[in-house]
Formats: C-alpha cells, sequence, structure tokens
C-alpha cells in the first residue's frame, strides 16, 4: 500500500506541476493519452517555465529524484539550456530544513549545546542538498585540542526523516527493476536489479556522515602533497552519524565561471588538471569521488592556493579492484591507440561477450562508433552520444553490463560535462593518454614486478622454507591419500596461482558498459 500511494503521489506531483504532458506525448491516440489530456488542462502550474517545473517536481519526489537532476544538470550538451540553468540549482539549493531542526539535531548527536562547542555558528545554512545542509562556524577548542580555537568549520546535518523516503523509493525503482528484466532479453543483459541495488548501496552509505568523513580523511592522505587538489580536514571530536565538523574551504563554484573568469583563473589548465585528478584518484588509488557537479567542486582564489580544485561532500565514492583498473586501463589505453582489434580481443578474453564472438566483426562495430570522435575536441563530441551508439552496438554482440562500472560511467558523464563547461577545446583523450601510459608502465612493467615481488616477500618468506617437507609429505600420501588435502599445500598453491595472476595481463572492458546511465540521459533530453 506505501508503494501504491508513492506512486499516486508521484503522479500527482507531476499533475501538479505541469508534467503530464510529456508523458502523453509518448502514448499512442486512444483512451489513455484523451485522458491524460483533460487531467494535462486542470493542471495548476502548467503556465510556469518548463525548466522551473520540471526543478520542482524534482524537489518535491524527494533525494533520489534530486540526485537524478543533479546528474543531468552537468550535461549542458544533452539538455536546453533553460533546463540545465534551473537542475543546476538542486547542486546546493534546495530548500532546507528550519534553524531550530538543525540546531537540535546538532546538539543531540554531539552532546553538548551550541555554545559550549562553538564561538560562532551561522544558524542559516550556507548550503542545502538533497540528503544534508552545511552551516558555517567557528571552533572554541577543547581541552584535548586546544589548537582548534578559533578555527572556521563547516557543520554537515544530515537531514531528518529520510530514510523512509528513500527506501520508499528504491523499493519501486527495485520492482521496475524487475519489470524491465522480465519485458525483454535487452532488459535482463541491462542487469537491472544489480544496478539499483549498486545505487541502493551508495545511497545508504550517504546516510552515514561518519562514513563520509572516513572517505574525506582517505582522499585526503592520497592528495596531501597535492598542487592541484584540496580536501578539508575532519575533526573527528565533533564527528557523528548524523553530524560533522570539518575545516572549512574558502573557493568559489566551479560552476560560476564568470566569477572566475574575472579572478583571472586560467581555464584550459583548470580543465586540464580536472581530468588529471579524476584519472589519478581512478587508476593510480582505484578510489574516486563520485558525485562531482558543481556544487561539490570549488575552486580557490586564495593567493597561495589560487586556481586549486576543493572537493568537497564524499558521501559517495568509488572504490576500484586491481583487477578492475587493469581491464579499464588496457581498454582505454587501447581505444586511445585506435587499436580497435586489441579492443574487441579484450572484450572477449574478459568473458563480457560470449566466447564464439568473431574478433573482425566486433572490432568492426567498435571502429564504427569510435573513429568518427577523435581529433575533435570536445566542443564537437558528446561522450554520452558516443556511449549511446556503443550501447546499441553491444545489443547486437549481448555484452554484459557491469554494475560495478555504472558509478565510474557517471562520474565520467560529470567529468566531461565540467570539463566541456571549462574549456570545449580540450582534446579529453590527449589529456588522459599519458596518465594511463604512466599507470600501465608503474603496474605492468619492470617497476610493477618488482613492488608485486615486495608485496608477496613476507609469504614467501614463510612458505619457501617449508616447501621441502611439504613436497616430501605430498610424495608419500599422494598414494594413499588421493581424496585427503594437506591445508598447507594449498596454500602453497594458492600462492603459487596468486603469484601468476599477478604478473598476467588482466583483460577487460570498459566501453560498453555505460550505455544504461546514457540512455537515460538522452532519453530524458529528448522527452524534455
Amino acid at each position: 500500500m506505501r508503494r501504491l500511494a508513492r506512486l499516486f503521489y508521484i503522479f500527482f506531483t507531476a499533475w501538479r506541476y505541469g508534467l503530464l504532458p510529456l508523458l502523453r506525448d509518448l502514448l499512442r491516440p486512444g483512451i489513455r493519452k484523451g485522458f491524460l489530456t483533460m487531467l494535462c488542462w486542470l493542471s495548476p502550474n502548467s503556465k510556469m517555465p518548463r525548466g522551473v517545473r520540471i526543478r520542482l517536481t524534482l524537489e518535491a519526489l524527494g533525494p533520489i529524484f534530486v540526485k537524478f537532476g543533479q546528474v543531468l544538470s552537468t550535461r549542458r550538451d544533452l539538455l536546453p539550456e533553460d533546463i540545465a540553468n534551473e537542475l543546476a540549482k538542486l547542486q546546493d539549493q534546495v530548500p532546507p530544513f528550519s534553524n531550530e531542526e538543525s540546531r537540535r539535531l546538532i546538539e543531540v548527536d554531539l552532546g553538548q549545546s551550541i555554545e559550549e562547542i562553538f564561538l560562532e555558528f551561522d544558524a542559516t545554512p550556507v548550503a542545502s542538498a538533497s540528503v544534508a545542509q552545511v552551516h558555517f562556524g567557528v571552533l572554541r577548542g577543547t581541552e584535548k585540542h586546544p589548537e582548534w580555537h578559533g578555527r572556521a568549520v563547516a557543520i554537515k546535518v544530515l537531514r531528518p526523516g529520510i530514510l523512509p523516503v528513500i527506501e520508499g523509493d528504491i523499493a519501486l525503482l527495485y520492482d521496475l527493476a524487475k519489470i524491465v528484466e522480465r519485458s525483454s532479453e535487452d532488459g535482463r543483459r541491462l542487469k537491472p536489479r544489480e544496478n539499483v541495488a549498486e545505487f541502493d548501496t551508495y545511497l545508504h552509505d550517504e546516510l552515514d556522515l561518519m562514513r563520509e568523513a572516513a572517505n574525506a580523511s582517505q582522499l585526503r592522505r592520497y592528495f596531501v602533497d597535492s598542487k592541484k587538489l584540496m580536501i578539508p580536514e575532519m575533526y573527528w571530536d565533533f564527528c557523528h552519524t548524523n553530524v560533522i565538523v570539518m575545516e572549512r574551504m574558502n573557493g568559489v563554484s566551479i560552476g560560476r565561471t564568470k566569477v572566475l573568469q574575472e579572478a583571472g583563473v586560467d581555464f584550459k589548465k583548470l580543465a586540464a588538471d580536472g581530468v588529471e585528478i579524476f584519472f589519478t584518484q581512478v587508476f593510480e588509488y582505484g578510489f574516486f569521488h563520485a558525485d562531482m557537479h558543481p556544487g561539490n567542486i570549488l575552486i580557490s582564489l586564495e593567493p597561495e592556493t589560487f586556481g586549486r580544485f576543493i572537493s568537497l561532500d564524499f558521501g559517495i565514492v568509488g572504490a576500484l579492484s586491481e583487477s578492475d583498473k587493469n581491464y579499464l586501463a588496457l581498454n582505454f589505453l587501447a581505444f586511445f591507440n585506435r587499436d580497435y582489434r586489441r579492443v574487441a580481443e579484450l572484450h572477449i578474453e574478459s568473458g563480457w561477450v560470449p566466447a564464439n564472438t568473431r574478433v573482425e566483426e566486433l572490432e568492426g562495430a567498435v571502429r564504427s562508433v569510435c573513429e568518427p570522435y577523435f581529433d575533435r575536441p570536445l566542443k564537437e563530441i558528446s561522450l554520452g552520444l558516443v556511449l549511446m551508439r556503443l550501447f546499441q552496438t553491444s545489443r547486437r554482440f549481448k555484452v554484459e553490463i557491469q554494475p560495478q562500472l555504472t558509478l565510474l560511467q557517471k562520474t565520467l558523464l560529470n567529468v566531461e560535462g565540467l570539463a566541456r563547461q571549462l574549456d570545449p577545446d580540450l582534446d579529453l583523450w590527449k589529456t588522459a593518454k599519458p596518465i594511463l601510459e604512466k599507470w600501465i608502465s608503474q603496474q605492468l612493467g619492470w617497476r610493477g614486478l618488482i613492488d608485486g615481488l615486495k608485496e608477496e616477500a613476507p609469504s614467501w618468506a614463510k612458505i619457501l622454507p617449508t616447501l621441502p617437507r611439504l613436497i616430501a609429505q605430498s610424495l608419500d600420501q599422494g598414494h594413499r591419500q588421493k581424496n585427503e588435502k594437506n591445508p598447507e599445500l594449498e596454500v602453497l598453491k594458492a600462492l603459487l596461482l596468486q603469484e601468476r595472476r599477478t604478473h598476467r595481463l588482466l583483460v577487460g572492458a570498459l566501453l560498453f558498459a555505460g550505455g544504461f546511465l546514457a540512455g537515460i540521459l538522452i532519453i530524458s533530453s529528448g522527452i524534455y
């Protein structure tokens, strides 16, 4: 009943803000289309600008819909300007909850009054998004940390009562995924339930602000000496599940291009640095910021750090295994080198396409999609459209969508959208290629071999002295206990297998995996 009530509310909200014509135009002539046409006449807000109507609808429907609007807002190449401008307001201008409620939540979670913790506290939020809102303040310091006294901080507070709303919408998405999965072979290949499960995990992680603080702390360690990226310090004494306190970062949103231009920021350098930061996070650390809309990305204008990126909001991060990183790096590099045959071979070797697929046919299909886009600036390329064409090609070859890479694909679209705003002439491929070549050289060359041996040295040091005894035991027991396994020998076998795997080129594919999200973006653009 709750799900039916939610569906009714979604339908009512769409009617209330005059969005039913979008649904009506998708239907064939008939009773249903005529009924919707009559409802459209009765809509109270049908005269409002379409961008405003879409934004208000997403705000009214809650955090999941706001997240979707945030993703769309970065793709100005896919959306009309009026819609993109309105959706950009979802990044940090969602209506806030009351100041009194915010103060109460902070005091309950931190166990002290506002006056005991802060010298100054601004009750009016400086930013309000789908899951939380942010206030500014100044710390008093503590007996344990007197050096904190007078430090400017940002206080992030989770929205009250948000969990039931999210869980209700996630339940609806699971129902929709089941319908899509049963509808066709394409639906099953998209693995909709697995993708919803990934989205479910990310959203619930975002509701735990302690997890966000830990994510920020880890990324800060990785980039502590960086001259291109800054990440705020967390004040752990004041970090809890519903409230976190962090270093206040001064900067201008990357979406405010006029302000940045007037300040003298070099947009070409900024775009190239952004691409480098993203690929470094993905391939060097396998841990990346996965919510990169303009509300979470600032640019410092301070003299000492002028032009550096500032990352905020680490509720959604992506993590890749060594296997995933190798799959992606080898495919990207083959793609950048226009080695389409290698791309096809990697797809087949990875098992993501049927083993009986003809390499020549797959090579030709990938070439027909990708070749027209090389040597073009970003202003002439839509990665979303490329991914859409790849998705159409992947259907022919029955490529399985990989849910664990969905978040990376979405973030790559965000990065491309931001880079497009900063420098439309940026060559995305040439900027990323040296980073990938350096990483592959480190991982799969002599340096990678030496690092691998160093990493495995403790295990080998433990197993080598026992090797003669294990061999003797194996020969002695082999003919008497054929079905009985020796635990230590099994450990040796496992180590040997792991060592072989460590030095084998792991292969796979990224190119076809982004079709699902790209399809949603493009279809949405077409509807609007």
